[in-house]
């Protein structure tokens, strides 16, 4: 398979589609790759703003040879307008069976109970799949469409890392501390206090967990205010490699009952963003840790999509973001990155594009999958099987071995 370097539609084509040529002068790339019939729905689940893809690459993709539809007015919560995508060249369609009809569905959330009944047979659905959401009847629905199921926090890229995760964890990092700046103050209720520190004021106390890229971000933001933090994990490699990433000297220790129950007993805010190999996050801050905080304090559980870091989490809206509880502000929204929908959108659009063009190009999500090993780490389902060993061992379902069924084909 080509690299993204290599590619006729890799990044350099990316570059030349926009802002470097003029826009008159492009001619369709796709020649002798497959056209794809992509279908944008509009976001149903309760407070997702976001879109999966801008009229900005709905543009490059329609300017490959592929067909984009959207559905009207699924751009609205991330302010992009329906006129947009026609003047991208992507077609508007009215209502969402129709969308559904597509091939190849991208969305952000995972499908609901009336998707179900309007999404094509054997078709492939990518969007984030939320583990912790589902029962086993999910699974069994999509088994009975025979759909192609792949879950975008799971995909690789060809250096191993996750790039919706990690973008995704940007924008969840960043956006903590601007949702604890509100909540310490007195408007919100809080502390009154400013996050970070002025001179002759001692700097505002946060406790992160966890030391992956939400808890980077979040660090980042936390000493651009001059706060004082401090960063728990399990392991030490992911302290070593945070310190780096950040580059200043900040306190990191590795979670221990009586270290850990000391800073937060002291802390303003505190920061849980520890993430569960298997779809569920660790669970390591009980409740008689939460009563011994200061009252006001501030509880951001960036995990509460796995299930949460804090015994006292449960989980909250945008429009009802907190809870006090033992006297304890809890903000437990599970898409913080919704809170932003449009820098989000933009970040996840430019992530699905490149693996668009790429699998134009290389004949279809099937041969994508075939030869390429990063992107079947997504594949949760495939024309009726069960192709992720976790999730076959949860809900006790026959598993495949995705693999063996790509070399089947041979």
């Amino acid at each position: 398979m080509a690299t993204p370097s290599t590619s006729p539609t890799g990044f350099k084509e990316l570059a030349k589609q926009s802002a470097l040529y003029p826009q008159e002068s492009l001619d369709p790339l796709v020649q002798n790759g497959k056209s794809l019939l992509i279908g944008v729905p509009k976001e149903v689940s309760l407070q997702e703003n976001r879109v999966a893809l801008t009229p900005e690459s709905a543009a490059i993709l329609t300017r490959n040879g592929h067909r984009v539809w959207v559905e009207k007015g699924a751009g609205t919560g991330a302010h992009f307008a329906d006129n947009e995508y026609t003047e991208a060249g992507a077609e508007i369609l009215e209502s969402a069976d129709q969308i559904f009809q597509a091939d190849l569905i991208l969305k952000v959330e995972p499908l609901i109970d009336r998707e179900f009944e309007w999404v094509k047979a054997g078709a492939t659905v990518i969007s984030a799949l939320n583990l912790p959401t589902h029962q086993k009847a999910f699974f069994e629905k999509l088994n009975q469409k025979k759909i192609t199921g792949i879950g975008y926090e799971f995909i690789e890229d060809p250096a191993g890392g996750l790039p919706i995760v990690r973008t995704m964890s940007e924008i969840a990092g960043s956006a903590s501390m601007l949702i604890a700046a509100e909540y310490l103050s007195s408007p919100s209720n809080g502390k009154g206090l400013v996050l970070g520190g002025i001179t002759g004021i001692p700097p505002t106390k946060v406790v992160i967990l966890g030391a992956g890229t939400v808890a980077e971000y979040a660090a980042r933001a936390a000493l651009g205010l001059g706060a004082d933090i401090k960063v728990f994990d399990r392991h030490i490699y992911r302290l070593q490699r945070l310190k780096y990433a950040v580059g200043q000297s900040v306190y990191t220790s590795i979670i221990d009952s009586d270290t850990l129950r000391e800073a937060i007993s002291r802390a303003d805010v505190v920061i849980g963003a520890m993430r569960g190999e298997n779809g569920q996050s660790p669970c390591v801050v009980t409740e008689e840790m939460v009563a011994g905080m200061n009252p006001n304090s501030i509880i951001i559980d960036v995990s509460i999509d796995q299930g949460g870091c804090f015994e006292t989490s449960r989980l909250t809206t945008h429009d009802k973001p907190v809870f006090k509880h033992l006297d304890v502000i809890h903000y437990c929204v599970p898409n913080i990155a919704s809170r932003v929908a449009r820098t989000a959108s933009i970040a996840l659009s430019n992530v699905f594009l490149p693996f668009l063009l790429e699998v134009g190009t290389i004949g279809g999500i099937e041969e994508m999958l075939y030869s390429s090993r990063w992107i079947m780490k997504g594949v949760y389902t495939y024309k009726g099987s069960i192709t992720n060993a976790h999730i076959a061992q949860k809900f006790k379902m026959p598993y495949k071995d995705l693999s063996l069924l790509m070399m089947a084909r041979l």
